[in-house]
């Protein structure tokens, strides 16, 4: 990958793997290091993808794994992060923030489909190739999510 595709794809996703990482980790800094493995590999990767659309697609499995990797080390399990609030993430519309921060609260299962689905604007079908699950596990995670988010928010 030459320097100006991979530019071009770190301004194009970099903003989308953010969220996806904060969503996975919970922590600014432990998303902003998975983001910044999830680009490494980008850069280190030989084949070139046949559209963007690919390109997401691989990005966003890859930056899951890296969140997964994380929460595996035996450092993260025990160790208490340190919350730093002043890399908030940006949203074209402020309704979609106190969703997001809702979301946040869900266990990870859900979490992962909820953001998906809704911020990332995936269906049910590309959702479960991302995630390796089945379309049905997909929408039985989106329903109990709905569930849970409809508590909480009333709660609010």
């Amino acid at each position: 990958m030459d320097a100006n595709e991979y530019g071009r794809m770190v301004t194009l996703y970099l903003d989308c793997i953010y969220r996806i990482a904060l969503n996975g980790c919970k922590n600014y800094m432990d998303a902003e290091d998975v983001v910044q493995n999830t680009f490494m590999k980008l850069l280190e990767r030989e084949e070139c993808f046949a559209d963007d659309d690919q390109a997401r697609f691989w990005l966003i499995r890859v930056a899951m794994n890296e969140c997964k990797s994380l929460w595996r080390t035996t450092w993260k399990r025990k160790v208490a992060s340190m919350e730093d609030l002043s890399h908030e993430p940006a949203f074209e519309m402020p309704e979609r923030s106190n969703l997001y921060y809702a979301v946040r609260e869900l266990p990870m299962k859900y979490r992962k489909v909820v953001h998906l689905y809704y911020f990332e604007d995936y269906n049910v079908r590309e959702i479960a190739d991302i995630l390796k699950i089945s379309e049905t596990a997909v929408q039985n995670r989106l329903l109990r999510a709905r569930q849970k988010l409809k508590e909480r928010l009333k709660e609010a």
